[in-house]
């Protein structure tokens, strides 16, 4: 593979990064503190604010896993052409789905007895790094088509049902369609982030990270340009009903929620259209974010800089307040610390409205800038913590 040297990071990246792990404690706190024990994207159930509330946060899995993409190949390029990256992948792909299986597990429920293994965010990056470890062998311009191929073409698969591949059946689960795996004797994997898409936008990114580490005078207009023409397909293709979601939009019964069944994407797994509403945007505001110069402290800097410490601690900062609160007000303890409103025996009318779990969001986020910047120290201070590296 042939890189040109770069020296240091991009603060674009790390900037966009700490604001969709910003966007994503908003996600997790609402699973842990409102009162709506549904869907927010039910569109016979939910309201606008609630629905928004739950799509705004659909950037998030997109925009990190692209960006772990683009990060691979600049930290590739900052080391120089003899860095180990597969080597670098594989461990970073195996300590991610180590965490998936423990620490993030717990995180959940503080139940977990780790024979039922939740294939969420975590899970579908470290196996997307292991494919990548092989895939970055290749050059940079095939893996960036490899996975332009599968983001775009992967809806096409749509119709092979799991049930109709005998003993594929479980590995076409987990690569495509999501369904619960059952290994036998109480193990089973519950691949809600199939791996396949995700393979295709980690490979997509890593082509894209060719693309920044040039870095040149033009590079925000043909980031915004991009940004731009994805959004645009996103429009065409979803206006058009024919391709890239399996979930048709349907005119309802207001033109609001005529246009919340339009955003209304498939997530799991993550399809074309879904993909493309959520990486285009995020193109465009790479491209403002290109260049701009910002203090290296600043809050969303920090984040983007210890993302994986963020999101396991993030996890069990949110879920102790809730077991917390549920504490002080005499509220269903048991059924908080086994799975916040997803709890199946969690009272119905236990939660709070959307203004109290903004509230609450914005505790947490001022909690882990505390805890993010003592984490930075700590690394800072131990340079020779090899394991560091990794997290």
């Amino acid at each position: 593979m042939n890189v040109q040297p770069a020296s240091a990071r991009l603060t674009s990246i790390d900037a966009l990064r700490g604001l969709v792990m910003v966007i994503m404690t908003l996600d997790h706190t609402r699973d842990f503190f409102s009162d709506a024990h549904f869907k927010p994207t039910d569109l016979q159930q939910t309201n606008v604010a609630l629905f928004l509330t739950r799509w705004i946060t659909h950037f998030c899995a997109p925009v990190f896993v692209f960006l772990a993409g683009a990060s691979a190949f600049l930290w590739f390029a900052r080391k120089g052409r003899n860095a180990p990256i597969s080597g670098f992948l594989l461990k970073r792909g195996l300590l991610l789905l180590l965490l998936t299986c423990t620490v993030e597990a717990w995180s959940w429920n503080f139940l977990n007895d780790f024979r039922q293994v939740d294939g969420g965010v975590l899970w579908a990056i470290g196996w997307s790094m292991i494919v990548l470890a092989g895939l970055a062998k290749l050059p940079v311009v095939i893996v960036g088509l490899i996975g332009l191929t599968i983001v775009a073409g992967h809806n096409a698969l749509d119709g092979i049902r799991a049930q109709d591949l005998g003993g594929f059946a479980p590995w076409w689960a987990i690569l495509h369609t999501g369904e619960d795996v059952a290994l036998g004797n109480g193990w089973s994997i519950n691949p809600y982030y199939p791996l396949l898409p995700w393979i295709g936008v980690i490979a997509l990114g890593f082509g894209f990270g060719s693309w920044l580490q040039r870095n040149e005078p033009g590079t925000p207009f043909k980031l915004i340009t991009a940004g731009t023409g994805l959004s645009l397909l996103f429009i065409a293709l979803r206006y058009a009903n024919v391709y890239g979601d399996p979930d048709a939009w349907q005119v309802q019964t207001t033109p609001a929620f005529t246009l919340l069944s339009f955003l209304n994407c498939h997530k799991y797994p993550p399809s074309l259209l879904y993909l493309s509403m959520t990486l285009g945007p995020a193109l465009i505001l790479l491209g403002l974010l290109h260049q701009k110069s910002l203090h290296l402290q600043h809050p969303l800097l920090l984040f983007g800089r210890t993302p994986l410490f963020f999101y396991l601690i993030h996890l069990y900062v949110i879920h102790g307040l809730a077991v917390g609160l549920a504490a002080i007000t005499g509220g269903p303890v048991r059924e908080i610390a086994g799975g916040g409103i997803w709890s199946p025996n969690l009272p119905a009318d236990y939660g709070y409205g959307l203004a109290s779990v903004y509230a609450i969001w914005l505790v947490v986020v001022v909690l882990m800038l505390r805890l993010c910047r003592g984490f930075e120290r700590l690394k800072t201070a131990n340079p020779h913590w090899i394991w560091m590296n990794y997290l």
